[in-house]
């Protein structure tokens, strides 16, 4: 934002959507297939573990490969569609191109991550993601303020951080994955495992699909509605480009703690050991409450310091991107449960319900908010649509969770007697 201005920081939100497409496949593949993983684990079924495991990094190349080829053949077009304005347009035509090479070491940088800490190492799997953020952060003010190469030299630094984590990720699962064995034959696709994959991500993947028809929304809502304000169309882009980063940051750590947990869930969930899975959606609730409110305080009191940070030459940037912050952010003390909730009923084997947690939000009641409240506000009704849209979907979040927990009580009384006697699941 510094070295690029806020017209860099809109070409990296119109931008946008195309990452969250690549994290819906991330996530379409890494959940489902760390789900199944671990609950074929839990089951003792190892032979449809190694599949499952084998058909991850499969799906990961080929998904991966037609994503970059698709959005090299349909970059300006799809721009288009992502509200980009003419002046915004080169700037993200020159980001997206080169960025896109790198979606296939993304998917499956992500990928890895799930499946390696199914495999019981998390240290490792976070030293693959970290290996390429501490690439980027290293590299890109090289590439920005000793080359000079702008927008060009923050694509380059992002793609060849996803190439390096890739290529570690990679590295573990052919050399390292210790759980089952991972032969030739567990990487040829059959259409039994990739339909268990798909059935327990297509939550977390609907989820993140949501996301990227509200960005795209919200960004030529912006752009018709900010052309009729004070502050024209490209700063309300710039704005909502630093807030969904900052967002990003904030989920980063709840979306870690509700998948942290997916492991324990899944194997003690086929393991019928319900208590330990009733104590580990606890504590994860708790954690990402706790880190909700710290985010919230911080958005609330300094929404000027950290606007500030993607770049301070406008003071209309300053004042919308302040009271947009502020506003847009105001429920996120609750934000935390959503996506531990959703993860919690994939986890357990609960798609379906998994996909409406993931949808309720983002389909159900911020994208009709960010098309109807402008309307009559103006770009002040696309930041009133958030805290609505938190608000309601928590309260569907918790409602559908309390009744699996309350299933899952009945199960364990009738368990309980079957199970005197019998070691505890480790």
């Amino acid at each position: 934002g510094q070295a690029v201005g806020i017209l860099g920081i809109a070409a990296t939100n119109v931008a946008f959507p195309l990452s969250t497409i690549c994290v819906s496949v991330n996530v379409l593949l890494g959940i489902g297939s760390a789900s199944n993983f671990n609950l074929k684990q839990g089951a003792g079924d190892k032979e449809d573990a190694s599949y499952i495991a084998g058909h991850s990094m499969s799906l990961a190349v080929i998904l991966g490969l037609g994503l970059t080829a698709i959005a090299q053949i349909f970059l300006t077009p799809m721009l288009t569609m992502f509200g980009a304005t003419e002046t915004v347009m080169p700037l993200a035509q020159t980001y997206t191109r080169i960025t896109s090479l790198g979606i296939p070491f993304l998917v499956i940088t992500m990928v890895c991550m799930h499946m390696i800490r199914a495999d019981g190492n998390p240290t490792y799997s976070m030293f693959v993601i970290l290996s390429g953020a501490v690439f980027k952060v290293i590299f890109t003010p090289i590439f920005l303020f000793v080359f000079g190469l702008g927008m060009a030299g923050v694509a380059w630094t992002t793609t060849l951080g996803q190439i390096l984590s890739g290529t570690i990720g990679l590295v573990y699962m052919v050399k390292r994955f210790k759980s089952v064995p991972l032969k030739r034959e567990h990487l040829r696709l059959q259409a039994k495992y990739v339909k268990m994959i798909f059935s327990l991500g297509i939550a977390a993947f609907f989820n993140q699909i949501a996301m990227t028809l509200v960005q795209i929304t919200m960004n030529n809502t912006l752009r018709i509605y900010g052309a009729e304000s004070a502050y024209g169309s490209d700063i309300p882009l710039a704005c909502v480009g630093a807030i969904t980063k900052v967002i990003i940051l904030y989920m980063a750590f709840t979306v870690g703690v509700s998948q942290g947990c997916q492991p324990i869930l899944g194997f003690n969930y086929g393991a019928k050991n319900y208590q330990r899975v009733k104590d580990t959606l606890k504590l994860a609730v708790i954690a990402a409450s706790v880190i909700s409110v710290i985010f919230f305080c911080l958005f609330q009191f300094i929404p000027q310091h950290i606007m500030g940070l993607f770049g301070s030459g406008d003071p209309l940037y300053l004042e919308l991107g302040a009271a947009f912050l502020r506003t847009y952010t105001f429920m996120t003390f609750i934000n935390g449960i959503q996506p531990v909730c959703a993860n919690f009923l994939t986890s357990i084997g609960k798609a379906k319900l998994g996909i409406l947690v993931s949808m309720t939000r983002q389909i159900i009641f911020l994208l009709p908010l960010i098309l109807i409240l402008p309307m009559f506000f103006g770009v002040t009704g696309v930041m009133f649509a958030g805290p609505i849209a938190d608000s309601a979907a928590f309260i569907v979040s918790i409602t559908l969770v309390i009744s699996q927990l309350r299933l899952m009580t009945k199960l364990q009384k009738q368990a309980s007697p079957l199970l005197e006697g019998m070691p505890a699941v480790p």
